[in-house]
């Protein structure tokens, strides 16, 4: 393998014909770039869902409550029930691997009649009634002011916290936010601080900006909900999964509230730890995919050197012959063939690398100009494990492609073989 002399032949080899190699080469260069691209194309649309969760707590789920379809204990079916106050407490009691239960009421909404005044200017909004915890089950930036704190749940405060978008829509331009009032359906609440998601469960992040956040307190007061809860967020702990919890939950409520054991509808909900493990999986299927996808033209390329191979042992078999004549060993002659085979495999499939990195890099640098959060697509990558893979895959390639030749070139008599000129 180190021998000069050994590689001086293989380079005069593969150069006596370099059309033919060069052609036999870019079949290998081809299936490579392709397996890479397909990798990167893949890991980029990736990126791109779950750039569409944002920070979001994916460990969750969302609880509401629903029309009963089950008769139970005298109470007939069709009848419609609500979330309490305490129900939140009795499932944090009984529900142990749970870091976060949010009781949430919501107001208004995209859609519907303007609910929120500021002087002139009105809209239509989502208002929601909310614990600060609710901050780390939806992560937004704070870009002025601060957000709810239990100060403001104990004290029944009415403040706010708003959107970008509701920003843009009630004030004008340089107008200060924080300290001015905003009337929601009738009830004055001082703006406290203003924020701007980056994405939340795939959502239209337009609207996420023009939502406004009150002391869950406040707004119960406010719009006479007494302890009525209009659903709930909630999160486990890193230990446990929400998908194994929640028929743990369901349970809490369907015994609070005299529901049927069997009752599946009753309870509404939207887990979003089983959604995204369903993503998860897309994306382990897209990967076997454009691995098998990568190797099938890989291997047509192997196959295309194979069958070179082939030809130049027969075009060699007066050489082959002289060598056997003069002592060369049948695994010195395998080894040549190998050798060449490996050799032109490695070269041609590291031009596809590079070739493949390079259009990933000018993909990125394009896609640096562009607002990736508006689109299902971001910084396509391949990383060090899959570049090492790909090398595997063309040190074997090499072998299998050169196996056959090697075995057919060894198998030549030296008689036969001199006979030949």
């Amino acid at each position: 393998m180190f021998s000069r002399d050994r590689w001086d032949e293989i380079i005069e080899a593969l150069t006596s014909n370099w059309f033919r190699t060069l052609l036999t080469a870019f079949g290998v260069l081809w299936g490579i770039f392709i397996l890479v691209i397909l990798l990167a194309a893949g890991k980029g649309l990736e990126n791109g869902v779950k750039q569409g969760f944002g920070d979001m707590a994916t460990n969750s789920m969302f609880m509401w409550s629903r029309t009963v379809s089950k008769s139970y204990k005298g109470l007939p079916k069709g009848r419609e029930y609500n979330f309490k106050t305490s129900d939140v407490e009795a499932i944090k009691e009984n529900v142990p691997g749970l870091s976060i239960v949010s009781p949430r009421n919501q107001l208004g909404g995209f859609g519907g009649a303007n609910n929120v005044v500021r002087g002139l200017n009105s809209g239509a909004y989502n208002v929601y009634g909310d614990y600060p915890e609710i901050i780390k089950q939806q992560p937004m930036d704070i870009t002025s002011g601060r957000f709810l704190n239990y100060s403001d749940i104990e004290e029944k405060r009415k403040v706010a916290v708003i959107g970008e978008g509701v920003k843009d829509g009630l004030y004008d331009l340089d107008e200060e936010v924080l300290g001015s009032y905003i009337k929601i359906n009738g009830v004055n609440f001082m703006v406290i601080g203003t924020y701007k998601k980056k994405g939340s469960g795939g959502g239209d992040i337009e609207e996420q900006q023009k939502e406004i956040y009150v002391p869950f307190s406040a707004y119960s007061q406010a719009f006479n909900m007494g302890d009525i809860v209009g659903w709930m967020a909630i999160t486990a702990d890193d230990d446990h999964s929400i998908t194994e919890l929640k028929n743990r939950i369901f349970n809490v409520i369907k015994t609070r509230h005299t529901l049927h054991p069997d009752d599946d509808r009753a309870v509404g909900n939207f887990d979003l730890y089983e959604e995204y493990s369903r993503i998860n999986g897309l994306f382990v299927a897209l990967r076997f995919v454009a691995y098998f996808v990568g190797t099938l033209v890989l291997l047509s390329g192997i196959i295309g050197i194979s069958n070179i191979m082939l030809i130049v042992v027969k075009e060699r078999t007066n050489e082959i012959g002289v060598r056997r004549a003069l002592g060369a060993s049948p695994w010195n002659i395998r080894g040549q063939i190998l050798l060449e085979s490996i050799f032109l495999t490695i070269v041609s499939g590291m031009v596809g690398i590079i070739l493949s990195t390079i259009v990933i890099f000018i993909i990125n640098k394009v896609l640096e100009g562009v607002d990736t959060s508006e689109m299902m697509f971001a910084n396509p990558s391949v990383n060090i494990g899959v570049v090492l893979i790909a090398l595997a895959i063309l040190v074997i390639s090499g072998l299998l492609a050169g196996l056959i030749p090697a075995q057919n070139a060894i198998k030549i008599k030296p008689v036969d073989a001199l006979r030949t000129e």
